[in-house]
């Protein structure tokens, strides 16, 4: 049974709640209850916070966030309306998570839904946090080191044979990973390890279950998951030691933590950032139907090309048939074969000229020869006589008196003694 006192000096609200007028079989109703509530929070007065913004959600021109004190150990919602918010200096409407405030807030409760927050009447800015400054130190020292350089990052696999999720268990993550993969490749098979996704937890699980998924040789790309969360959750996601760990893994390793506009200082060191877990499967496998139509398309644009090429060499080759030298081929021979003929009739007539022109010039030497031939001198009468060591006589006085001489006419030859010079007179005479 709750006991609700008022406090010193506060005057009890009408129509309030005193333990003595409940009881289980005269309990009072939910309604009374809060209205009880709500009469002793409104007379709670402003006060002036500090902490670390650590949700900042704008809806309908209002703000809902959540502020984190100093130490962790506690946390506030509050509430900033449109009127405040349009209040505030300019650099107070655009804040970011991570940023440490001063405000005055006042607090209420809220009869129908039993909710307790905090109304924000005046927001001071006083830097960003620390837990802010230290991802951004974080940051920086990482990309100094190439941890963030495209160039390192490996390539996904087009099409996975298995596929390693850390997640949470039993959660909406899970479901989404698998549902969505699924979907696109229904023969798609997964390895998944649950590990926690906050808290202290988080960080030494999900550096155990990235070791066994990045040693196991049938794994082909690593996702870790989780839904969205305010960045305190988030928190665990952009651990240093998280992030070496999945810069030193072999595997290629996708991050899907939260939502859109999540950004854990995971999604820069993986190989691939999705957006959420439902885009991280729709980017790790890819779509049954699509491949499908690629193929079918691929398939008729070969086939297109191939019908066109074969019409093409038809086309072609009809029109190389169609040619004169194609058509009649012995149009071509009968050509050739005249032309062959001329040749020889020319080649004939050439050589028969030239043997003509041979013979005469035969007939010309034979007669020529004929006429100084020794022969024909005999012929006329005249006789050559030679010694008897074979020397023609050409002087008298090579066959003196005595001396044997063979004399030679046209037909024959006879022996003959000289009878040595004849006088110059005689000779005449004798001729």
């Amino acid at each position: 049974m709750a006991s609700f006192e008022p406090a010193p000096g506060q005057t009890p609200p009408p129509d309030s709640v005193h333990p003595r007028e409940s009881s289980p079989d005269a309990p009072t109703s939910v309604s009374r209850l809060n209205e009880t509530i709500r009469g002793f929070i409104s007379g709670w007065g402003s006060v002036w916070v500090e902490g670390e913004i650590t949700a900042w959600n704008l809806r309908g021109g209002h703000v809902f966030g959540r502020l984190k004190d100093a130490s962790g150990d506690a946390m506030i919602s509050f509430r900033l309306w449109s009127s405040t918010l349009q209040r505030l200096p300019a650099d107070m409407r655009d804040l970011k998570l991570g940023d440490r405030v001063v405000a005055c807030v006042k607090s209420d409760y809220f009869v129908k839904s039993g909710d307790f927050t905090f109304t924000v009447s005046a927001m001071r800015h006083t830097g960003l946090g620390d837990q802010l400054e230290r991802l951004e130190r974080l940051r920086a020292q990482l990309r100094a080191e190439g941890l963030f350089d495209p160039a390192r990052k490996k390539r996904l696999p087009f099409l996975p044979h298995v596929i390693g999720l850390i997640t949470g268990e039993r959660s909406d993550a899970e479901k989404d990973v698998h549902r969505n993969a699924e979907l696109r490749w229904p023969q798609v098979r997964f390895r998944t390890i649950h590990a926690a996704v906050q808290g202290d937890r988080c960080v030494p699980e999900t550096i155990a279950a990235l070791k066994v998924l990045d040693a196991a040789p049938e794994v082909d790309v690593i996702v870790i998951a989780r839904g969205g969360g305010d960045p305190q959750t988030l928190l665990g996601f952009s651990d240093e030691r998280l992030l070496r760990a999945v810069a030193a893994a072999f595997t290629p390793i996708v991050s899907a933590i939260g939502h859109e506009n999540d950004h854990p200082l995971l999604d820069d060191v993986a190989d691939l950032r999705a957006s959420t877990p439902t885009d991280a499967a729709k980017r790790v496998v890819p779509d049954v139907a699509e491949q499908r139509a690629l193929v079918q398309q691929l398939r008729a644009r070969a086939r297109t090309r191939l019908t066109q090429r074969v019409a093409h060499d038809i086309a072609q080759l009809e029109q190389l048939r169609s040619r004169p030298v194609l058509r009649t081929p012995e149009s071509m021979l009968t050509a050739r074969s005249h032309e062959m003929w001329t040749l020889v009739s020319r080649g004939r007539e050439i050589v028969t000229r030239r043997v003509d022109a041979a013979d005469r010039q035969s007939a010309q030497l034979r007669a020529s020869l004929r006429a100084l031939s020794p022969g024909a001198t005999l012929a006329r009468g005249y006789a050559i006589a030679h010694v008897g060591d074979g020397v023609i006589v050409r002087d008298a006085a090579q066959a003196p008196a005595g001396a044997a001489v063979t004399v030679t006419v046209a037909e024959g030859s006879f022996a003959a003694r000289s009878e040595g010079p004849v006088a110059e007179g005689r000779a005449d005479a004798d001729q």
